[in-house]
């Protein structure tokens, strides 16, 4: 038998503890745990919010080979519709409409070259091409129907089962409609993919679990869904398939390796007679219903996405909640105030925490900008029997100690904050009560400028005072995201999970982190962790430690979360956040 070396080209290395140079898949063995460990990338499965449709809509179709290139057609709003849009990867555009009105129908095709077949009255039989821009139609079905499902391409489909005929397929090849041999099992409202009209895969539909699969002349029956449905998205080929939504209201997704069924991520929104496309690793459902009325809600889907991960960091001195930090990397971080220690500051270089000089003014739920050698503190609540409570005061720290300068203008705590201690951004907060002022540092004075469209406190922001995002808080602005030009405020994408008294951090406005918090959770404490990539949040691993009123700092890729309370109880735990990361497993018999 070979040994690891004449394998592997080394011999396995010994290291008292972690081995932070190991490649994917390295063995090694650590000495100080007397066992054998390797590294192997952290990767995620997820659906992500997406833009929303123009027209929401259920009973729809869709065509696309990928999640961000696809197109949705038809469907009821109600009423029913012919509108078409086309989807870039972050938003839908309207193009031309279908020539004939109709719900219930079939796709195939891409986003510039797509096929409409089959649906409801007054045309059941019609068929139309799609070139990028307008539909025009061409051959008409053998056998008209409605609450079909299709695949392939727009020279190459397959029109499978429907009311009536819940067995028929046909099969067209860029002119005409042929009849072929039938379903096993006849249904309707089934999901579909495929990349031709030789290769197929048919699933549930009719109340079944039931999967067949084409050859380009008979159906084979083979296993079933683990969740029987109607009226889902489909998504990829006869081989590497997708099912996703479903009725009633599903979310929940399985993959098909050729073979079987597996359940994966559930769809964050669930929801029926939604349209699907792209592949069973990166594809999209959108519109549909979960109740009354159609949605306009658009879903990602992505598989084994390298992401980051969280791994335990050194513990701070003084254990804390509702606390504020300063950097942009996770080897050099600032902490400072918090509860019940409000005026301590604290130094993180990558592996401990080293106490420095404090604050001048001792206060909680401040916020703070800049990096671990020029940081800014500014708002934040002292309680009384000062007063007020709330505060204006700001301070410069300049690596070694902290000065007082001019206040903001509207005292505040529980507000966002980013920037660099020359030109900080000062949003959203508390007076009380809720308030949406924001003001903008230039080094010596806080100026008011455009208020946010969302009033709330415990938010959390990223970026520049020239390029920002403000995200979370409480009440109905918990889950909302705004984007700021220097000038304005925009309404973007929302977090997936709403959340207050949580953490965030990014050095730029298209690249941000939201991380902990206690928003609609039992017992409150959240672990999970969004990435925002500039037009939407995906959830990526989470904190080791669930927990709220913590702090954070750093960017997307390299962030620190520190301090908290997990029940009653501050915490001094610090988690480093690595992008992408690695996970350590150790080697078991």
């Amino acid at each position: 038998m070979a040994t690891y070396k004449e394998v592997n080209g080394t011999a396995v290395q010994n290291f008292a503890g972690a081995y932070s140079g190991a490649v994917d898949g390295e063995l090694w063995f650590n000495s100080t745990a007397t066992t054998f460990q390797y590294n192997f990338a952290s990767t995620l499965t997820s659906w992500s919010a997406g833009g929303n449709l123009n027209t929401a809509r259920f009973d729809l179709a869709g065509a696309g080979a990928s999640n961000t290139a696809a197109l949705a057609f038809g469907g009821a709003s109600p009423p029913d519709t012919g509108a078409t849009e086309s989807y870039n990867g972050s938003a839908w555009t309207e193009t031309g409409d279908l020539n004939t009105v109709r719900q219930d129908l079939a796709g195939a095709g891409t986003n510039t070259a797509a096929l409409a077949f089959g649906g409801s009255d007054p045309a059941p039989v019609a068929t139309e091409s799609f070139n990028g821009s307008n539909w025009t139609e061409v051959g008409d079905m053998q056998v008209g129907r409605e609450l079909l499902a299709g695949c392939g391409t727009n020279t190459a489909a397959l029109a499978i089962g429907g009311s009536p005929g819940p067995n028929s397929t046909e099969l067209w090849n860029g002119t005409n409609w042929t009849e072929v041999n039938n379903l096993n099992t006849g249904r309707f409202q089934s999901g579909a993919a495929g990349a031709s009209n030789t290769a197929a895969l048919a699933f549930g539909g009719s109340g079944y679990a039931l999967t067949e699969t084409w050859n380009g002349t008979n159906w084979t029956e083979v296993a079933d869904l683990n969740t029987a449905r109607s009226r889902l998205g489909g998504a990829g080929t006869s081989t590497n398939a997708l099912a996703f939504g479903g009725q009633p209201s599903l979310s929940s997704t399985e993959t098909w390796n050729g073979t079987s069924w597996t359940e994966t991520v559930n769809m964050l929104t669930g929801r029926h007679g939604l349209g699907g496309a792209g592949t069973n690793t990166a594809a999209l459902g959108f519109g549909g219903a979960a109740g009354a009325g159609g949605l306009a809600a658009t879903e990602a889907f992505n598989a084994n996405v390298p992401v980051g991960a969280w791994s335990t960091g050194g513990d701070l001195n003084t254990a804390r909640k509702r606390l504020a930090g300063a950097g942009i990397t996770n080897t050099a971080t600032l902490v400072f105030g918090g509860e019940t220690n409000k005026n301590e500051t604290e130094n993180y270089n990558g592996s401990s925490w080293t106490e420095v000089n404090n604050l001048n003014t001792g206060r909680r739920s401040l916020a703070g900008a800049g990096t671990n050698t020029a940081a800014l503190a500014f708002g934040g609540f002292v309680p009384a029997p000062a007063s007020p409570t709330s505060q204006i005061v700001t301070e410069t720290w300049n690596g070694t100690n902290w000065t007082e300068v001019n206040g903001l203008n509207t005292a505040r705590l529980a507000l966002g904050g980013t920037g660099t201690n020359t030109a900080a951004l000062a949003f959203g907060g508390e007076g009380p009560p809720d308030i949406a002022i924001t003001e903008k540092w230039n080094g010596t004075n806080w100026t008011e400028v455009n208020d946010l469209n969302n009033a709330r406190c415990e938010l959390s922001g990223a970026g520049t005072n020239t390029a920002a995002l403000a995200f979370g808080g409480t009440n109905a602005q918990s889950s909302k995201a705004e984007s700021w030009n220097g000038t304005n405020w925009t309404n973007v994408a929302s977090l997936n999970n709403t959340r207050d008294l949580f953490a965030g951090c990014g050095t730029t406005n298209t690249a941000a982190l939201a991380f902990g918090g206690n928003a609609d959770v039992t017992p409150p404490a959240r672990a999970s962790t969004e990435l925002w990539n500039g037009t939407s949040w995906s959830e990526v691993n989470d904190l080791n430690t669930g927990r709220f009123q913590l702090g954070g700092a750093g960017s997307s890729v390299s962030a620190l979360a520190f301090g908290g309370r997990i029940s009653t109880d501050a915490v001094a735990s610090t988690e480093e956040f690595t992008n992408p990361g690695t996970i350590t497993k150790t080697l078991t018999s």
